[in-house]
């Protein structure tokens, strides 16, 4: 069995290759060939009244390359603000560490392949997700982007976006000047576009073709506004969006012309009514036990789990990737239409997918620790 870091899986995993992975995985959905879950997550109150305990989980396989994977993290959760803007932070054993795996199984033989940190993996699936709904909504001609964020995930955006239009110039805001200065002189230096900082959100719509959320945070512009994680108003005829965190406000929703969802996991055997489309499903100890009544923390991430799911909610101009691809329905019909993607709840299909191209590019390169596969099996059963 591999043990694969965050720096083994970067040297072997490109963006293009994990595009090709997911929209293959994508494709054996639709085609019945594959399988996969949404996320679940559990969440409890921890003995600090400000942080909650959260476990999440997402799995799937695929009958055709013979890959089974499970993606899990366990960390504690809290609440952070940086100039104004409240995230949600999270860490393991001490700041600045958090815990995160992906186990690779051989299905045809039930043999654990490899243990795979998930960090730099996370971020790149992201990306491809994002790039795979610009590719198939975008406009072709697309060429500026505007990114809400500059942490990891705006980073795998650029690439992603990159990688399927022919990309000139990036328009980036985030909260700390710092860190948006820093990243876009990273992004002018390893893709040498034009790079524009803003320093108002607003900035970032104006010419975008593409525009992405990449923050958990949310923008709150007047008193008592609802935190999104786009600011509807600001939107121009023609820009294809994402958003990875959060909730859309009103304003976005309003002027999407369509929307592409770009998987549903299928229901569990024999019980088609518990197919669910939100991208999350999470169990929480109730809000309500008296002894956790002053755990305010524990309420309010309870509430941000719901809120997660559903970005986008009018089903009439919904339309579900396999109805793309059979030809049912169409996608952006019109340049100056606004389109939307959101990856649906196929989290599964994209970890044991991806797994599987890193474990193969890793083998190949001599790459990793090996682990006794012995440890993880046993004689005894029951």
């Amino acid at each position: 069995m591999l043990f694969l870091n965050n720096d083994d899986v970067r040297s072997v995993l490109t963006m293009d290759m994990t595009v090709d992975a997911i929209r293959q995985a994508y494709q054996e959905i639709v085609d019945g060939e594959a399988i996969c879950r949404p996320r679940m997550d559990i969440r409890m109150p921890t003995k600090d009244p400000n942080k909650v305990y959260r476990w999440a989980s997402m799995e799937g396989g695929s009958a055709n390359t013979g890959y089974f994977g499970i993606r899990f993290h366990s960390n504690v959760l809290h609440q952070a603000e940086y100039e104004g803007v409240q995230t949600h932070e999270m860490v393991a054993v001490r700041p600045g560490m958090v815990m995160g795996m992906v186990l690779l199984i051989d299905t045809n033989n039930a043999e654990p392949l490899a243990l795979i940190n998930d960090g730099f993996l996370q971020r790149m699936r992201v990306g491809a997700d994002s790039a795979i709904g610009a590719e198939l909504m975008a406009r072709e001609d697309a060429e500026v982007v505007g990114i809400l964020g500059s942490g990891g995930m705006a980073r795998s955006h650029i690439r992603a976006f990159c990688a399927v239009r022919p990309i000139r110039r990036l328009q980036v805001y985030s909260p700390t000047s710092a860190n948006r200065e820093q990243f876009a002189r990273e992004v002018a230096q390893e893709f040498e576009i034009e790079t524009v900082v803003c320093d108002n959100p607003a900035d970032v719509y104006r010419g975008a073709d593409i525009l992405a959320a990449c923050t958990d945070g949310g923008f709150q512009e007047n008193p008592g506004e609802y935190k999104s994680a786009h600011l509807g108003r600001y939107l121009e005829p023609g820009t294809h969006i994402t958003s990875i965190w959060g909730r859309l406000d009103d304003d976005t929703t309003q002027k999407i012309d369509v929307a592409l969802v770009l998987g549903t996991s299928p229901a569990p055997q024999g019980y088609p009514e518990l197919k669910v489309h939100d991208t999350l499903l999470a169990w929480s100890v109730p809000t309500e036990t008296p002894k956790f009544q002053d755990h305010h923390y524990h309420q309010k991430s309870a509430n941000y789990s719901v809120k997660q799911g559903n970005t986008y909610s009018i089903e009439e101009k919904t339309v579900y990737m396999e109805e793309l691809l059979a030809g049912l329905k169409e996608g952006r019909t019109a340049p100056e239409q606004v389109t939307f993607s959101d990856r649906g709840n196929l989290q599964g299909a994209q970890f044991h997918s991806v797994a599987g191209r890193v474990y193969e590019a890793a083998r190949a390169e001599g790459l990793g620790r090996e682990i006794p596969t012995e440890w993880f099996l046993q004689s005894e059963r029951d």
